[in-house]
């Protein structure tokens, strides 16, 4: 796997940190919305564990902001990851180095334009009263 994900990196611009996220994220985000894998390979699970780009965008925000806080776009930016478009393009060149499955049903386009970064990304600013 390792020579893959060092052939994809040279393929594209993203380094390999923005593919080791996107396959952490995608772990996490399969378990917030299915729960805990029991560990089985079959095709039918793996079916019922499936998340749709939409999803997967959210979940590696989400995932982004639990690991990284208020520096994730930062950091995200820092691996050329700057909207949803460059997940979908992470994924799919995951998917074509047989490093991840898609359905039929799901295509690069699922992941554009599910949110503005700069909007999933502000950090609220609260003032208290005593501030």
């Amino acid at each position: 796997m390792a020579k893959e994900l060092f052939e994809l990196m040279r393929a594209t611009k993203y380094p390999l940190e923005a593919f080791l996220f996107v396959q952490r994220g995608l772990d996490a985000t399969v378990h917030s919305i299915h729960g805990k894998t029991k560990g089985t390979k079959n095709t039918q699970e793996s079916d019922s564990r499936h998340v749709s780009g939409r999803q997967l965008s959210h979940g590696l925000r989400d995932y982004a902001i639990s690991q990284y806080g208020l520096l994730a776009k930062s950091v995200l930016g820092g691996w050329n990851i700057h909207n949803c478009a460059d997940f979908g393009h992470i994924v799919f060149a995951l998917v074509d180095a047989g490093l991840m499955h898609k359905t039929e049903q799901d295509a690069i386009e699922d992941f554009t334009g599910v949110y503005d970064f700069d909007e999933a990304f502000a950090p609220e600013l609260q003032l208290s009263e005593n501030a």
